[in-house]
């Protein structure tokens, strides 16, 4: 375990995070079993994969679903399957990486011991959620977006009968218009995302035959995922936004960088100002880049959409006054909704706050393992090689996700004697992404944050990042400039 601290913090029961959970391995094995199936194709199917579509059957046997996998799996081994079938299949792979979402998610509450979930959604929390229409007032009706829907549906179900191995640029090619028709339209956005990179992963790996290594878990997900999202009212949320009101702590910022995009994603604690019990959010925010930005440089791109990144850096809570807020605590940010307010001590709102913030419900496409995320406090622990000691139990370090735009390093977390982190399921284990550590820096005890240079830094080496980036953005200014002029 690790021990309690004196100010209020809770044990956390590092043992439970080794223990098997019941179901777990079966259910991934299912999923498995159909991406295997979908690596080959299920135009013809061989009776590997109609041995493969049984195992799915027969996971979800007890379940709701199983008379309609039975039959979708039954016509898929037999290469007669329709989109509909497909859309079963995509369906159950879905439910059971959710089933093992939610049991992954109960093992962290019961270590973390903070077992609260928001029930009440934010549009049932007087001032910390006023209700709000979930559409744009005087818009009009929204668009009829059932043909672009069902066009991407056709062109994942061509996929699916081709399968990873039998990819070429052709194939992808055919989702070209079907992409650029979903990005005109707002309302179709998440699947227009999806589909835009999916395409252009699947186009650089072309042709599916050359390929020695296929990421078929990834190329699972992402397909199983478009398709449910092609069906008309499947990316509708649950409840209508709401509004929070009160003061919000941050904890720490993820930070995910690509070559032409970069988002953070802010963790915090809201304290209702109606004195409700606080509860985790989430606030984000992302922005395209140049791939010649890197580094510190992302938090230039980034600043100018979002004031929570200045207080970030400096150590501040903000005051939100209508924040537009999701039932699953997800802020959409807005400015005109928050100014700074006091300073706030991310360790010392882990300490206090943390243990008894509710958490946020997930939406039911959301359930997978990989989006466990969640906020916890470790102390009295020992590093060894990249792995945390708990009372002699290993968490692995996920030092791949430590920003290289931050003071936060892996040997910062090797000398560090507590850690504000992300617990997350990654390759059959636990493990923690850091946010923020406290250690010594020259004998003095200093807090070092993934974020602190989100709103600028004195920081030397910070300092010299931030100069070079700002050197390549002019340059890149410059030439769009020329261009332009041309």
């Amino acid at each position: 375990m690790v021990p309690a601290d004196p100010g209020g913090g809770r044990l956390m029961r590092a043992d439970t995070l080794t223990e098997p959970v019941e179901g777990l391995t079966e259910a991934l094995a299912a999923v498995d079993a159909l991406d295997r199936a979908l690596t080959a194709g299920l135009l013809r199917p061989r009776p590997a994969q109609a041995a493969d579509l049984t195992a799915l059957a027969d996971a979800l046997a007890a379940s709701p679903l199983a008379a309609r996998v039975a039959e979708a799996t039954e016509k898929a081994a037999a290469g007669t399957a329709s989109e509909d079938h497909f859309l079963t299949l995509a369906a159950a792979r879905t439910a059971l990486l959710g089933a093992a979402h939610d049991a992954l998610g109960e093992r962290i509450a019961e270590a973390v011991g903070r077992t609260g979930v928001d029930g009440e959604t934010a549009t049932t929390r007087g001032s910390a959620g006023e209700q709000t229409d979930s559409g744009d007032r005087g818009s009009g009706p929204a668009p009829d977006t059932t043909n672009l829907r069902a066009a991407a549906r056709t062109w994942l179900v061509d996929l699916a009968r081709a399968g990873w191995q039998g990819i070429d640029h052709e194939l992808i090619a055919g989702a070209d218009p079907v992409v650029s028709a979903l990005l005109a339209e707002p309302s179709v956005r998440r699947l227009a995302a999806l589909l835009d990179g999916f395409t252009a992963e699947l186009a650089a790996s072309c042709p599916g035959t050359a390929l020695e290594r296929i990421p078929a878990r990834r190329w699972g997900d992402l397909w199983a995922r478009g398709m449910l999202l092609s069906v008309p009212g499947a990316d509708a949320r649950a409840t209508p936004p709401g509004t929070a009101t009160g003061r919000l702590l941050p904890l720490g910022v993820d930070l995910h960088e690509h070559a032409t995009a970069v988002q953070a994603q802010v963790h915090a604690v809201f304290e209702p100002a109606d004195g409700q019990t606080p509860r985790l959010v989430r606030a984000g925010v992302s922005a395209p880049k140049p791939d010649t930005v890197v580094g510190a440089g992302v938090w230039q791109v980034l600043r100018p959409h979002m004031a929570l990144l200045a207080a970030l850096g400096e150590g501040r809570a903000m005051e939100l006054d209508g924040m537009p807020v999701t039932g699953e605590g997800d802020l959409l940010w807005d400015d005109a909704h928050a100014r700074v307010g006091e300073q706030a001590d991310a360790f010392t709102t882990a300490r206090v706050a943390l243990p008894t913030a509710l958490t946020p419900p997930t939406a039911p496409l959301d359930r997978h393992p990989a989006r466990l995320a969640v906020p916890v406090l470790l102390e009295g622990y020992t590093v060894q090689e990249d792995v945390l000691v708990l009372a002699g139990q290993p968490l692995a370090v996920d030092a791949d996700r430590i920003p290289v735009a931050s003071p936060l390093t892996p040997d910062a977390v090797a000398a560090s004697g507590a850690c504000i982190g992300l617990l997350r399921w990654d390759g059959g284990r636990f493990t923690v992404q850091p946010l923020a550590v406290e250690t010594l820096v020259r004998r003095k005890p200093v807090a070092l944050h993934a974020g602190a240079w989100a709103g600028g830094t004195t920081d030397k080496a910070g300092v010299k990042a931030e100069k070079a980036a700002t050197d390549a953005v002019a340059v890149l200014r410059e030439r769009a400039g020329r261009l332009l002029r041309k």
